[in-house]
């Protein structure tokens, strides 16, 4: 028995788990397809972990309790085309169906799942460790499958209905274009953008497939949030399954993946960003890392595939193929080569710098970033608990704290040497008037962004500088500041007339507050340098 739990040993599994929802699988949905067709499934071990984390009872849970027995609320796995996410989706649909999937306790040791109880005449039977958690089938299962469209929703219905025909379901389960009947009262639908209508069904799970291609325009979001709110009302629970997303569609897969619930177990194999997808061969690496366990995959069948698709549109082979959530668009700087630059360093107090800032009032965030003058860029800490100098107004209420960042200003000046403030004035001519009256006209100087060709030159400047040296023969590095990482890489280049451009967000919900004060803040080293006032003067007198 429990040929699955044997594989743990591949990895640490240090929780109770339904282990027999695994080893049911692995005896009731054969592979469904290629030259195994028909054989017994054995699960990779992503696929496995997956299984097992998804499956995580909680040390405490008792009889009676449905989903709040487990550890996860609902799940999300984000895996590359073609790693068997299709599949391995079809069986656990199956398990919700007709496997032993609801907690019924824990076993004392000696206890058997017998599937002769549940109306399956396979012969098989789980035997239960002592203080293994126990399952049973649901009563009447309810099951929505959902996606897009009828081809995209056939990746994962396709399997299913070959794994009932092929295997030991085929006597529960009667399979049909649009839905399969299980039993005398379950059945699993599919639902896509075109059939809505099945919404609002009492369903105990939903396998919600790309929802990377969820959003509010073609409805699906909304589908999404009521089939959890459906399964909620039932004691069931969802998962999610997807590529890597476009950050510029604000999709159900993106909010996911940024929510801050802890009862959400995740999966996203990822390669380092600093490896370039561009690059022939860190791609390799890329692709040896996501893959990773699907030994069925030829590694040189994707990087043909992915070197086509890049011809035309490179993030979206990024996406399919290097499981990264890149946008649609080119950006306008590299993250691999960004994220290749940070090296953490510690800047101490009165250390020669100089700054940038970009202000907002109640929709786009206000930010500070410094950069020393030999060219190590930062994010500077402020106020008792050293907070970042990046304010979120949606954290303050819709308003930027004013008083906040004036005290942010004064604690930067008087904590460092500050050589030069390079602020755009929009929203904050005011605080800036201010701050050139407190710290002198020579330091603090009013650098509009609504300038196109000062504008292009300084976003040139520092996207070259990433790459190579600045003009005082330093490298550029920074602190490996997240938001700033994350603007970033929302960033893209809007063309303007002659040959320039200017920074444009990739949508309009994403932000890019953080890149313009980093911009700002090498342009004013630029200067500085230019000008000789790198050095701190010498005085005869007074010293330094």
């Amino acid at each position: 028995m429990a040929r699955a739990a044997d594989a743990a040993a591949e990895f640490v599994v240090d929780f109770p788990t339904l282990w027999v929802v695994a080893d049911w699988i692995e005896e009731h949905c054969p592979v469904p397809d290629g030259f195994r067709r028909g054989e017994r499934m054995e699960m990779y071990p992503w696929q496995l972990w997956c299984t097992v984390n998804h499956y995580r009872v909680k040390p405490r849970a008792r009889v009676g309790q449905l989903a709040p027995a487990f550890h996860y609320r609902r799940s999300q796995v984000v895996a590359p085309q073609k790693t068997g996410k299709g599949p391995w989706s079809a069986a656990l649909v199956l398990a919700e169906a007709a496997g032993p999937v609801v907690f019924a306790g824990w076993a004392k040791g000696g206890e058997r799942y017998e599937c002769a109880d549940h109306g399956c005449d396979c012969g098989w039977w789980y035997v239960y460790g002592a203080g293994e958690p126990m399952g049973t089938p649901w009563p009447t299962p309810l099951i929505q499958l959902t996606a897009t469209s009828e081809d995209q929703v056939a990746n994962v219905y396709r399997p299913l209905q070959s794994m009932v025909k092929l295997g030991a379901l085929a006597g529960r389960m009667r399979v049909g274009e649009e839905f399969t009947r299980v039993g005398d009262e379950g059945r699993i639908d599919v639902v896509t953008s075109s059939a809505l209508s099945r919404l609002g069904n009492p369903i105990i799970f939903a396998l919600q497939d790309e929802t990377g291609l969820y959003n509010t325009a073609n409805k699906l979001r909304r589908v999404a949030e009521t089939q959890r709110r459906g399964c909620a009302g039932m004691g069931g629970r969802s998962m999610e399954t997807t590529n890597g997303w476009d950050p510029s569609e604000n999709s159900v897969a993106q909010t996911t993946s940024e929510a801050k619930a802890r009862d959400i177990f995740r999966y996203h194999p990822q390669a380092p960003k600093s490896l370039s997808y561009r690059d022939k061969r860190q791609r390799r690496k890329i692709h040896s890392i996501v893959y990773a366990g699907s030994t069925h995959v030829d590694l040189d069948a994707i990087e043909a595939e992915a070197a086509e698709i890049m011809e035309k549109d490179e993030a979206q082979a990024e996406r399919f193929f290097g499981n990264r959530c890149v946008a649609g668009s080119a950006s306008w700087l590299d993250v691999a080569k960004w994220a290749a630059k940070e090296k953490r360093r510690r800047v101490r107090p009165t250390t020669r710098i100089v700054l940038g800032f970009d202000g907002s009032d109640s929709d786009d965030w206000t930010a500070i970033r410094a950069e020393t003058m030999d060219g190590y860029q930062f994010t500077p800490l402020y106020g008792p608990e050293d907070e970042p100098t990046i304010w979120n107004p949606a954290d303050y209420g819709g308003q930027v704290p004013r008083a906040e960042v004036r005290a942010a200003m004064d604690q930067l000046m008087n904590r460092y040497d500050v050589v030069r403030l390079y602020a755009d004035p929009p929203y904050w001519d005011t605080e800036i008037d201010e701050w050139v009256d407190l710290y002198g006209e020579e330091r603090v100087i009013r650098w509009h962004t609504r300038r196109i060709v000062q504008m292009h030159s300084a976003c040139e400047r520092l996207k070259t500088d990433v790459i190579k040296r600045n003009s005082a023969g330093a490298s550029f590095t920074h602190d490996g500041c997240e938001i700033t990482a994350g603007h970033l890489a929302n960033a893209r280049a809007a063309a303007r007339p002659m040959d320039r451009y200017v920074l444009r967000k990739a949508s309009p919900p994403q932000k890019i507050d953080a890149v313009i004060p980093s911009v700002l803040a090498h342009e004013a080293l630029g200067d500085v340098i230019a000008a000789g006032l790198a050095e701190r003067e010498e005085s005869y007198y007074y010293g330094s």
